[in-house]
């Protein structure tokens, strides 16, 4: 039997593999996967008052934040980029304030927002899918 350090390691290693292995859209979905995977972290440690835990769970997030607003392209994604960088921002924000004031629902309101946005993206046929400077 693995223990939790054994365990945690082989699926950090194994998250490694699929993103190497992954489609432009894979890892866009990837990303979004991870970010409601650390929300419901986050608010699980707000609800248990574990109060560092959610403070570095929340990073987490706006770091994954800022990283799905990196890969947005202007020119090739148009007025859709420029509405899901506001939403991302919008989405950074408030999980900032949610954190400042332990505020639950501010965490709920994102994951139904990043909910809706992966829903969208699931369905985006994989070709369509341009990251970055890639053709």
């Amino acid at each position: 039997m693995m223990n939790a350090e054994g365990l945690g390691a082989y699926q950090h290693a194994q998250n490694h593999a699929q993103a190497a292995a992954a489609s432009p859209h894979r890892l866009i979905q990837m990303l979004l996967e991870g970010l409601l995977d650390n929300l419901n972290r986050a608010k699980g440690f707000m609800e248990r008052g574990q109060i560092a835990d959610k403070g570095l769970t929340i990073s987490k997030c706006l770091d994954i934040l800022n990283g799905l607003s990196s890969v947005l392209d202007e020119e090739k994604g148009g007025d859709v980029t420029q509405e899901l960088f506001r939403l991302y921002d919008y989405c950074g924000r408030r999980l900032f304030e949610a954190n400042c004031n332990n505020e639950v629902a501010g965490i709920d309101e994102v994951i139904r927002l990043i909910t809706d946005i992966l829903e969208g993206w699931v369905v985006l046929k994989p070709e369509k899918v341009q990251v970055g400077s890639e053709q």
